[in-house]
């Protein structure tokens, strides 16, 4: 009985003095047909209270509490971009001879419509990511990340961050990336077979890194217009990007 706990006990406590309500009742009224009715209409009602209470204010507060983590996860997605990931995607976008195909439309704009960023995503979608690189390029990205793991662990550590799936997809894909580059030597002495799965991880990461960034930019533009206006400013796909406003 103990292993119940308080919940049992206080559940038991109201059954009594349900109870005992009605047994008052009863003494002063002697009339237990008017209880029993009363008694069926609220036992009938319950069915209603569950459908009401559980079903539709339990999935709307549900809702609610998901809404408010995502934006709080969208904070750390910020700080995510403003570290590492906006500096990731200039490496990575320099290594990708063909980012002129996808660089221009991501070069966004105040103008920009829901139904503007879904084509983008859309296109993303069937982009074949190309990347070119070589020992000394690794090299530099190996520095990069290997002062930024610190900062990746303490990202994979928070437990919030598993209700953003995509999110953390890209986080495994990038502290993949660095694990794989540090457990190397030489970079610089690794055969051809071995540079292409780097580069094969280098693609997984900057997929997934396009794809967040698209979605962080467009949350900006509905949620914070000035960090919005910052984010466009230090965009790293367009080359005349300047923080300086003119």
């Amino acid at each position: 009985m103990g292993r119940l706990g308080w919940k049992f006990y206080f559940s038991l406590g109201l059954i009594g003095f349900s109870a005992l309500l009605y047994f008052i009742h009863f003494v002063i009224f002697q009339d237990a047909r008017h209880i029993f009715i009363y008694l069926l209409g609220d036992l009938a009602f319950i069915p209603l209270d569950i459908i009401v209470i559980t079903l539709i204010l339990h999935e709307l507060l549900k809702l609610r509490e998901k809404n408010t983590l995502l934006k709080k996860l969208n904070m750390v997605i910020g700080v995510f971009f403003s570290e590492t990931g906006t500096t990731l995607l200039k490496f990575f976008s320099k290594f990708d001879p063909e980012s002129q195909k996808i660089s221009q439309s991501l070069i966004i704009s105040n103008e920009f419509t829901s139904h503007q960023f879904a084509n983008i995503e859309k296109n993303l979608k069937m982009y074949e990511y190309c990347i070119e690189c070589n020992s000394n390029d690794l090299e530099e990205i190996h520095k990069f990340l290997v002062g930024k793991r610190g900062f990746l662990v303490g990202l994979l550590e928070n437990p919030n961050l598993l209700e953003h799936e995509s999110f953390t997809d890209l986080l495994w894909a990038v502290f993949h990336l660095t694990e794989e580059l540090d457990c190397r030597k030489d970079l610089k002495a690794i055969p051809i077979k071995d540079q292409e799965h780097l580069i094969g991880d280098i693609k997984r990461a900057y997929s997934r890194l396009i794809s967040e960034w698209l979605a962080y930019m467009k949350h900006l533009k509905i949620n914070y217009p000035y960090l919005f206006s910052l984010a466009l400013r230090t965009n790293p796909f367009d080359p005349a990007a300047s923080p300086i406003v003119t």
